[in-house]
Formats: structure tokens, C-alpha cells, sequence
């Protein structure tokens, strides 16, 4: 098979700490989102496989929740040298398999890389702690109460196209310095990327069989991971469709769900309308609004929202649209299928009313970005999440409509606020139902230091490295009686 005269590559599945292709014989191909070309063929493993990887991370768990931390940090480390010496070869690959551009998968990387050592020195920070028995009231002083962190197990990572590197490494470097072995199941756009990652990872020597890389066919492999149990906890980032049939299928596992988000910026009367106007048009379309922290509509006070959609304007159709590899912001969708959906949510709302400011023009599965003003809550584009480049703008009569608005979403990830009244700003943060509320700003996950997280259909448990670590660890507890 060849692609642009060039024979097509076959990427093999990361097992047991080895790499070889599948029992199967069938692979998967990996078709670029901008290139329109076959760019490479992934495994479709079996469940023989799969329970092959799981019974190996097992094994090598034991011994690895006996090394020191420094001894796992040391491993970490140099997996985030490795990343940094291949950071080129990696972007490349990040940009024409999920289409960012080059200049922001590159940064990925970079951001990847320090994520993972953030992980090492965090991990080395957190101690545990012991607790006297006469704290409490009729208690002895004869009892020691010594509460550690322990390990669960194996963590099943299973990680997003649009993040392939950064969101696989916020799961899988937190799992290891926990001291658990990693089932890695990327998404299957974005598992070439997500091989050359753990490429980097497999050339530190890491105990053979503690992680292994998963690629296959959802109907085959998906429910078969998810209820498999040698599994001991679940990590994903993906559609909120998805992660509620996890949440089904995985009884009594720990999960931490991280899935999709409507995300509304606040834009009040005496907001600073040039910051607020960058921040927006940032926020709804870079990466092709493909994010789950894209700004996804604008709640906008009446009063300024012509002069808002007046600057809004100019300010989306600048923004370049195009090929990733010439640093385009809008780029082609991941797929025909994200394009049609984007454009049914656009049609949608035009066929009841949306005022057309800008955009609505396609090639294939590049849309120009879309900004549609006087949106009303019976338009689909109002409430439902299109990981596309549109943006509806709803006006609002009052800043209590435009909380009532932001809260009646099944969403509830991030949402942004404008004002320069800070009585104000943090009024509406505490009034809104979400995870993050940003002040001045757009919504964006990170730094990686802070918190991550996601209410109602949102997602479920809470990320950020100190908490990653903490989700991927319990605590135990061994009671010295010292008489």
C-alpha cells in the first residue's frame, strides 16, 4: 500500500514490553486529517493480547512499587530527556496525524516534557503521615497511627486524539511514580504519536512488561479493557458519551473521568472589550475549537454586545485557516464526520434565525470559523458541545439570565468571566456550576500544578498532577501499639 509514492508504515503494538505486531494479523489504518493520505497502519489486537499485557504490567508491578521513588523518578527523567531529544520527530508526527500545527504540537511536546519531570519532583514531595492515638477523645497514647500511600495496581490510561502526547504523559507518568504498572490505550487517531512516545519511554530501560501500548478495534477490545478484571483503576479523557458508558461498564473500579464541556464566557457590561476580544476568539478557535476547553458560546450583556460582535468580527476572520504545516489556527477537523456535525449545529441555527456574522464556508473538512450572533435557546448550537470552529452569541439581558443560561448546560468544565468589578467577577464565579471559573481569561487546562476538573456531565474526579498522583494511590493505614 502507498500514500504520496512512499510505502505506508506498520506500526507494532507495545505488549509485555515488547514490540510486535499482532496475533490478529489485521492492522488499522491512520489516515491524516489534512493530508487526506493513509499515513500509517496500527495493530487490532485480541483479547488474548490484551490479557497478556495486563498479566505482565501485573507482575513487573510488584517489583516496581518496591523501588524508591527517586529510583522510579529516575526512569521519569530520562523518559523526559528522551521526549526532548525526539521533540521534532514527535511534533511531526503529532501534526500530520491529529492536524495541529507544527508550532503547537512542538510546544506540546515541550510541555510534555516538563509535565513529566513537575511529576518526579511532586511525587518526591508528598510524605505520608502519622497520627497519635490520644488525638482523640478517650484515645491512648499507646497507639501510632502510620498513613501511607500505596499503589492500586494497574491503571488502564486511555487518552484523547487532540492532546496524543500531553494527555497520554498527565496519566501515564502520575500512574508510574505511584508506583502502578499502565495499560496505555490511545486514541486510534493519535496512536502514532502515542507510539513514538512511548518509544522515548521504552529506550530508559523501564521493567520490561510494566506498561504496555493497546491499539484495536473498540467492538473487539473496548468493553473487554474497561471490565477486565486485572484492571485496578481508569483514567480517561474523551466524550462525555463515552465516559458514561465506562462509568456502566466499570463497577467498583476507581475512575477518573476528564469528557466534554460547553464552556460560556461572561462577557459583562463594563468588561475590557479588547482583552475580552482576544481572549475569546483564542479560546473558541485555536486548534479548530477541537478542544474541551474551548470557549463554545458568549454570554453577552445586551448593552455591549454589538460593540462585542463588531470586534469580534475583524478579529476571527485574521485568524489563519488552512494547513497546519503553514502555523494554521483553524485546520481541517479530524475527520468528514466532525465536519458534518459542526456544519449540521451551523445549519441548524441559521434555518431558525442565527444572524450569520462570519464564516460558514467549507472544503471538505475545513470549515472557516463561525461566529453567529442573536442565538436562542432552541437552537441545538445553544447547548450541545460541536468541537468545531463555530461560536453562537447569545445576549442576555442581565447577568442573572446569563448564569441561569450557563448552569441550565448538562456541562459544567470551565467558564470565563469579564468584568473589571472583582465583587462581581467573583460573585458570578461562585453562582456558575463548573469546575474552573477563569476571571479575565480564556478557559484552558494548566497549568499542570493546578487542578483539573469537570462537574455534572463534565467528568469525575479531579486531575492536575498533585491529584492525578493521589487518584492513582490509596491511602494505608498500620496501627503501632506500642504496649
Amino acid at each position: 500500500m502507498k500514500a504520496n509514492d512512499q510505502e505506508v508504515k506498520v506500526y507494532p503494538a507495545y505488549i509485555a514490553g515488547e514490540w510486535r505486531f499482532s496475533e490478529s494479523q489485521e492492522t488499522i489504518a491512520i489516515t491524516s486529517p489534512w493530508k487526506a493520505d493513509v499515513i500509517g497502519r496500527v495493530q487490532a489486537l485480541t483479547q488474548d493480547e490484551v490479557d497478556q499485557s495486563i498479566a505482565a504490567s501485573k507482575a513487573a508491578q510488584r517489583v516496581w512499587a518496591d523501588l524508591s521513588l527517586g529510583e522510579r523518578g529516575d526512569y521519569l527523567n530520562q523518559w523526559a530527556s528522551e521526549l526532548e531529544k525526539d521533540r521534532e520527530a514527535i511534533a511531526t508526527a503529532v501534526m500530520n496525524e491529529v492536524g495541529k500545527n507544527y508550532n503547537d504540537a512542538e510546544k506540546e511536546v515541550t510541555r510534555t516534557v516538563d509535565l513529566i519531570r513537575y511529576t518526579v519532583q511532586e511525587a518526591l514531595h508528598m510524605h505520608g503521615e502519622s497520627v497519635r492515638g490520644d488525638g482523640f477523645p478517650g484515645g491512648s497514647k499507646d497507639k501510632l497511627g502510620i498513613i501511607e500511600r500505596v499503589p492500586l495496581g494497574v491503571v488502564l490510561a486511555i487518552a484523547p486524539f487532540n492532546y496524543p502526547v500531553n494527555l497520554a504523559a498527565s496519566k501515564i507518568a502520575p500512574a508510574l511514580m505511584a508506583g502502578n504498572g499502565v495499560v496505555f490505550k490511545p486514541a486510534t487517531q493519535g496512536s502514532i504519536s502515542g507510539i513514538k512516545m512511548i518509544e522515548a519511554l521504552d529506550r530508559t530501560g523501564l521493567p520490561a512488561g510494566l506498561l504496555s501500548l493497546i491499539t484495536g478495534r473498540g467492538s473487539v477490545i473496548g468493553d473487554y479493557l474497561t471490565e477486565h478484571p486485572g484492571i485496578n483503576m481508569i483514567s480517561f479523557t474523551g466524550s462525555t458519551k463515552t465516559g458514561k458508558h465506562l462509568s456502566q461498564k466499570s463497577i467498583m473500579i476507581p475512575l477518573v473521568l476528564e469528557l466534554g464541556g460547553k464552556d460560556p464566557a461572561i462577557v459583562c457590561e463594563d468588561a475590557d472589550l479588547d482583552l475580552t476580544t482576544q481572549n475569546i476568539v483564542s479560546g473558541a478557535f485555536s486548534y479548530s475549537g477541537q478542544r474541551c476547553t474551548a470557549v463554545k458560546r458568549v454570554l453577552v450583556d445586551d448593552k455591549v454586545a454589538d460593540q462585542l460582535v463588531a470586534q469580534l468580527k475583524p478579529a476571527v476572520e485574521a485568524l489563519a485557516v488552512g494547513s497546519p504545516v503553514d502555523d494554521s489556527t483553524v485546520v481541517p477537523l479530524i475527520d468528514e464526520k466532525a465536519a458534518d456535525f459542526v456544519q449540521g449545529l451551523i445549519d441548524d441555527a441559521l434555518a431558525k434565525g442565527a444572524t450569520l456574522i462570519t464564516g460558514n464556508q467549507r472544503q471538505g473538512n475545513l470549515l472557516a470559523p463561525t461566529l453567529l450572533d442573536n442565538v436562542t435557546e432552541d437552537m441545538a448550537v445553544a447547548w450541545i458541545e460541536p468541537f468545531g470552529p463555530v461560536l453562537p452569541i447569545i445576549r442576555v439581558q442581565t447577568t442573572d439570565a446569563a448564569i441561569a443560561i450557563a448552569n441550565k448546560s448538562n456541562f459544567g468544565l470551565q467558564a470565563s468571566v469579564f468584568t473589571q468589578d472583582i465583587d462581581k467577577a467573583l460573585e458570578i464565579a461562585n453562582a456558575v456550576e463548573v469546575g474552573t471559573v477563569q476571571v479575565n481569561g480564556r478557559p484552558e487546562r494548566g497549568p499542570d500544578n493546578f487542578p483539573f476538573l469537570g462537574v455534572k456531565s463534565s467528568g469525575m474526579g479531579t486531575q492536575g498532577v498533585h491529584n492525578s498522583i493521589l487518584s492513582m494511590s490509596r491511602e494505608k493505614l498500620t496501627v503501632m501499639n506500642l504496649r
